[in-house]
Protein backbone atom coordinates (compact mmCIF):
# COMPACT_ATOMS: atom_id res chain seq x y z
CA UNK A 1 0.00 0.00 0.00
CA UNK A 2 2.81 2.40 0.88
CA UNK A 3 4.62 1.62 -2.38
CA UNK A 4 1.43 2.31 -4.29
CA UNK A 5 1.07 5.72 -2.67
CA UNK A 6 4.67 6.52 -3.57
CA UNK A 7 4.07 5.52 -7.20
CA UNK A 8 0.89 7.60 -7.44
CA UNK A 9 2.65 10.55 -5.79
CA UNK A 10 5.59 10.36 -8.20
CA UNK A 11 3.27 10.11 -11.21
CA UNK A 12 1.29 13.14 -10.05
CA UNK A 13 4.50 15.05 -9.43
CA UNK A 14 5.78 14.28 -12.94
CA UNK A 15 2.39 15.15 -14.44
CA UNK A 16 2.48 18.58 -12.81
CA UNK A 17 6.18 19.36 -13.20
CA UNK A 18 6.79 18.07 -16.75
CA UNK A 19 4.89 20.87 -18.58
CA UNK A 20 6.93 23.47 -16.70
CA UNK A 21 10.15 21.61 -17.49
CA UNK A 22 9.23 21.38 -21.17
CA UNK A 23 8.49 25.11 -21.41
CA UNK A 24 11.67 26.12 -19.58
CA UNK A 25 13.95 23.76 -21.50
CA UNK A 26 12.34 24.69 -24.84
CA UNK A 27 12.99 28.37 -24.19
CA UNK A 28 16.73 27.63 -24.28
CA UNK A 29 16.67 25.38 -27.35
CA UNK A 30 17.45 26.62 -30.87
CA UNK A 31 14.31 27.07 -32.98
CA UNK A 32 14.94 23.95 -35.07
CA UNK A 33 15.12 21.71 -31.96
CA UNK A 34 12.04 22.83 -30.02
CA UNK A 35 9.55 20.48 -31.70
CA UNK A 36 11.96 17.57 -32.00
CA UNK A 37 11.52 14.71 -29.51
CA UNK A 38 13.95 14.67 -26.63
CA UNK A 39 13.82 15.44 -22.95
CA UNK A 40 17.18 17.20 -22.78
CA UNK A 41 18.37 20.02 -25.06
CA UNK A 42 21.54 19.27 -27.00
CA UNK A 43 22.50 22.95 -27.17
CA UNK A 44 21.51 26.14 -25.40
CA UNK A 45 20.75 29.62 -26.68
CA UNK A 46 19.46 32.90 -25.23
CA UNK A 47 18.36 34.24 -28.62
CA UNK A 48 14.67 33.72 -27.86
CA UNK A 49 14.85 35.92 -24.76
CA UNK A 50 16.87 38.57 -26.57
CA UNK A 51 14.51 38.67 -29.55
CA UNK A 52 11.45 38.67 -27.29
CA UNK A 53 12.66 41.77 -25.43
CA UNK A 54 14.02 43.62 -28.45
CA UNK A 55 11.49 42.77 -31.18
CA UNK A 56 8.18 42.56 -29.32
CA UNK A 57 6.16 44.71 -26.92
CA UNK A 58 6.96 42.40 -24.01
CA UNK A 59 8.51 45.13 -21.85
CA UNK A 60 5.46 47.33 -22.25
CA UNK A 61 3.13 44.40 -21.55
CA UNK A 62 5.16 43.57 -18.45
CA UNK A 63 4.90 47.13 -17.14
CA UNK A 64 1.13 47.14 -17.70
CA UNK A 65 0.73 43.84 -15.84
CA UNK A 66 2.84 45.09 -12.94
CA UNK A 67 0.77 48.26 -12.67
CA UNK A 68 -2.54 46.39 -12.80
CA UNK A 69 -1.43 43.64 -10.40
CA UNK A 70 0.06 46.09 -7.87
CA UNK A 71 -3.03 48.32 -7.95
CA UNK A 72 -5.30 45.28 -7.63
CA UNK A 73 -3.32 44.05 -4.64
CA UNK A 74 -3.50 47.40 -2.84
CA UNK A 75 -7.17 48.03 -3.65
CA UNK A 76 -8.17 44.48 -2.69
CA UNK A 77 -6.58 44.78 0.73
CA UNK A 78 -8.06 48.28 1.20
CA UNK A 79 -11.55 47.00 0.39
CA UNK A 80 -11.48 43.54 1.97
CA UNK A 81 -10.14 44.46 5.43
CA UNK A 82 -12.81 47.07 6.34
CA UNK A 83 -15.55 44.96 4.72
CA UNK A 84 -14.49 41.86 6.65
CA UNK A 85 -14.31 43.86 9.88
CA UNK A 86 -17.85 45.16 9.35
CA UNK A 87 -19.28 41.73 8.53
CA UNK A 88 -17.51 39.65 11.17
CA UNK A 89 -17.10 42.11 14.08
CA UNK A 90 -19.97 44.60 13.83
CA UNK A 91 -23.72 44.10 14.22
CA UNK A 92 -26.11 45.72 11.76
CA UNK A 93 -29.39 44.89 10.09
CA UNK A 94 -28.97 42.61 7.10
CA UNK A 95 -25.43 41.48 7.92
CA UNK A 96 -26.13 37.81 7.10
CA UNK A 97 -27.86 38.86 3.87
CA UNK A 98 -24.83 40.90 2.81
CA UNK A 99 -22.54 37.94 3.52
CA UNK A 100 -24.73 35.61 1.43
CA UNK A 101 -24.90 38.09 -1.43
CA UNK A 102 -21.10 38.30 -1.46
CA UNK A 103 -20.82 34.53 -1.79
CA UNK A 104 -23.61 34.53 -4.41
CA UNK A 105 -21.34 36.43 -6.78
CA UNK A 106 -19.58 33.13 -7.53
CA UNK A 107 -22.77 31.43 -8.73
CA UNK A 108 -22.34 32.80 -12.25
CA UNK A 109 -19.22 32.12 -14.33
CA UNK A 110 -17.26 35.29 -15.00
CA UNK A 111 -17.33 34.71 -18.75
CA UNK A 112 -21.10 35.36 -18.74
CA UNK A 113 -20.45 38.90 -17.54
CA UNK A 114 -18.25 39.94 -20.46
CA UNK A 115 -20.98 41.77 -22.37
CA UNK A 116 -22.61 43.60 -19.43
CA UNK A 117 -19.20 44.51 -17.99
CA UNK A 118 -18.10 45.91 -21.34
CA UNK A 119 -21.30 47.95 -21.59
CA UNK A 120 -20.81 49.24 -18.05
CA UNK A 121 -17.19 50.21 -18.65
CA UNK A 122 -18.14 51.83 -21.95
CA UNK A 123 -20.78 53.97 -20.23
CA UNK A 124 -18.15 55.02 -17.69
CA UNK A 125 -15.62 55.74 -20.49
CA UNK A 126 -13.20 53.23 -18.99
CA UNK A 127 -12.81 50.91 -21.99
CA UNK A 128 -9.18 50.69 -23.10
CA UNK A 129 -7.87 51.88 -19.74
CA UNK A 130 -5.97 49.98 -17.08
CA UNK A 131 -8.50 51.20 -14.51
CA UNK A 132 -11.11 48.94 -16.11
CA UNK A 133 -8.92 45.90 -15.45
CA UNK A 134 -8.13 47.00 -11.90
CA UNK A 135 -11.82 47.46 -11.08
CA UNK A 136 -12.88 44.12 -12.52
CA UNK A 137 -9.98 42.25 -10.88
CA UNK A 138 -10.80 43.72 -7.46
CA UNK A 139 -14.47 42.89 -8.03
CA UNK A 140 -13.71 39.22 -8.62
CA UNK A 141 -10.98 38.87 -5.98
CA UNK A 142 -12.76 40.63 -3.11
CA UNK A 143 -15.68 38.20 -2.46
CA UNK A 144 -13.45 35.15 -2.01
CA UNK A 145 -10.99 37.20 0.05
CA UNK A 146 -13.78 38.38 2.37
CA UNK A 147 -14.94 34.81 2.86
CA UNK A 148 -11.35 33.72 3.51
CA UNK A 149 -10.86 36.39 6.17
CA UNK A 150 -13.61 34.94 8.37
CA UNK A 151 -11.25 32.43 9.96
CA UNK A 152 -8.68 35.11 10.79
CA UNK A 153 -11.19 37.47 12.40
CA UNK A 154 -12.72 34.59 14.37
CA UNK A 155 -9.26 33.73 15.69
CA UNK A 156 -9.01 37.15 17.40
CA UNK A 157 -10.98 37.14 20.69
CA UNK A 158 -13.80 39.65 20.73
CA UNK A 159 -12.79 40.49 24.29
CA UNK A 160 -9.97 42.54 22.75
CA UNK A 161 -12.55 44.67 20.94
CA UNK A 162 -14.43 45.22 24.18
CA UNK A 163 -11.25 46.15 26.02
CA UNK A 164 -10.34 48.63 23.31
CA UNK A 165 -13.85 50.15 23.48
CA UNK A 166 -13.54 50.57 27.23
CA UNK A 167 -10.30 52.49 26.65
CA UNK A 168 -12.16 54.80 24.27
CA UNK A 169 -11.07 53.33 20.91
CA UNK A 170 -13.53 53.56 18.05
CA UNK A 171 -14.11 50.83 15.46
CA UNK A 172 -11.44 52.05 13.04
CA UNK A 173 -8.82 52.45 15.77
CA UNK A 174 -9.68 48.99 17.09
CA UNK A 175 -9.21 47.59 13.60
CA UNK A 176 -5.92 49.37 13.00
CA UNK A 177 -4.31 49.02 16.44
CA UNK A 178 -5.70 45.75 17.77
CA UNK A 179 -6.87 43.44 15.01
CA UNK A 180 -4.59 44.16 12.03
CA UNK A 181 -1.36 43.23 13.87
CA UNK A 182 -2.91 39.85 14.72
CA UNK A 183 -4.12 38.91 11.23
CA UNK A 184 -0.92 39.52 9.27
CA UNK A 185 -0.97 36.09 7.58
CA UNK A 186 -4.53 36.75 6.44
CA UNK A 187 -3.57 40.07 4.89
CA UNK A 188 -0.65 38.41 3.10
CA UNK A 189 -2.97 35.67 1.85
CA UNK A 190 -5.50 38.01 0.25
CA UNK A 191 -2.69 40.17 -1.13
CA UNK A 192 -1.12 37.19 -2.91
CA UNK A 193 -4.51 36.02 -4.13
CA UNK A 194 -5.30 39.44 -5.58
CA UNK A 195 -1.90 39.66 -7.25
CA UNK A 196 -2.07 36.23 -8.89
CA UNK A 197 -5.70 36.70 -9.95
CA UNK A 198 -4.78 39.93 -11.72
CA UNK A 199 -1.52 38.62 -13.17
CA UNK A 200 -3.16 35.66 -14.91
CA UNK A 201 -6.48 37.25 -15.99
CA UNK A 202 -7.05 37.01 -19.74
CA UNK A 203 -10.74 37.12 -20.70
CA UNK A 204 -11.60 40.64 -19.57
CA UNK A 205 -8.17 41.98 -20.51
CA UNK A 206 -8.65 40.78 -24.09
CA UNK A 207 -12.06 42.48 -24.33
CA UNK A 208 -11.66 45.69 -22.33
CA UNK A 209 -8.24 46.59 -23.78
CA UNK A 210 -8.21 47.47 -27.47
CA UNK A 211 -4.89 49.27 -27.97
CA UNK A 212 -1.53 47.52 -28.25
CA UNK A 213 0.08 49.93 -25.78
CA UNK A 214 -2.14 48.81 -22.87
CA UNK A 215 -2.02 45.05 -23.34
CA UNK A 216 -1.13 42.95 -20.33
CA UNK A 217 1.14 39.91 -20.46
CA UNK A 218 -1.49 37.18 -21.12
CA UNK A 219 -2.92 39.15 -24.06
CA UNK A 220 0.55 40.13 -25.27
CA UNK A 221 1.71 36.52 -25.31
CA UNK A 222 -1.35 35.55 -27.33
CA UNK A 223 -0.43 38.24 -29.88
CA UNK A 224 3.15 36.92 -30.07
CA UNK A 225 1.92 33.49 -31.15
CA UNK A 226 0.51 34.89 -34.40
CA UNK A 227 -2.47 33.81 -36.51
CA UNK A 228 -0.89 31.33 -38.93
CA UNK A 229 2.51 30.58 -37.41
CA UNK A 230 3.68 30.09 -33.84
CA UNK A 231 7.09 31.30 -32.74
CA UNK A 232 7.62 28.65 -30.12
CA UNK A 233 10.90 30.16 -28.97
CA UNK A 234 9.33 33.54 -28.23
CA UNK A 235 6.26 31.91 -26.70
CA UNK A 236 8.18 29.67 -24.30
CA UNK A 237 10.61 32.46 -23.37
CA UNK A 238 7.66 34.77 -22.70
CA UNK A 239 5.98 32.13 -20.57
CA UNK A 240 9.13 31.70 -18.46
CA UNK A 241 9.60 35.44 -17.98
CA UNK A 242 5.92 35.83 -17.13
CA UNK A 243 6.10 33.06 -14.56
CA UNK A 244 9.30 34.40 -12.98
CA UNK A 245 7.80 37.43 -11.12
CA UNK A 246 5.12 35.22 -9.57
CA UNK A 247 7.75 32.70 -8.43
CA UNK A 248 9.95 35.44 -6.93
CA UNK A 249 6.99 37.12 -5.24
CA UNK A 250 5.75 33.80 -3.84
CA UNK A 251 9.25 32.89 -2.65
CA UNK A 252 9.23 35.86 -0.27
CA UNK A 253 5.65 35.73 1.00
CA UNK A 254 4.55 32.21 0.08
CA UNK A 255 4.97 30.96 3.65
CA UNK A 256 2.38 33.47 4.78
CA UNK A 257 0.02 32.31 2.04
CA UNK A 258 0.27 28.65 3.05
CA UNK A 259 0.00 29.53 6.75
CA UNK A 260 -2.93 31.79 5.98
CA UNK A 261 -4.89 29.18 4.07
CA UNK A 262 -4.34 26.67 6.87
CA UNK A 263 -5.28 29.13 9.61
CA UNK A 264 -8.34 30.32 7.73
CA UNK A 265 -9.50 26.75 7.23
CA UNK A 266 -9.37 25.55 10.82
CA UNK A 267 -10.07 28.58 12.99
Amino acid sequence: MKAGRWIVGILLFLLIVFPFYWVISSSFKPADQILKPGFFPTSFTLDHYKQLIEQTAYKRNLLNSILVAAATLVCSVAVVIPASFAIYRMKFVGRNLVFRLILATYIFPGILLLVPVYQLMSSLHLVDTLWALIIINVTFAAPFSIWLMQGFFDSVPKALDEAAAIDGAGPMRTLGSVILPLIGPGIATIAIYGFITSWTEYSFASVLITSDELRTLPVGLKAIMGQYTVRWGWTTAGAVLTLLPVVVFFAFVGKFFVRGLTAGAVK
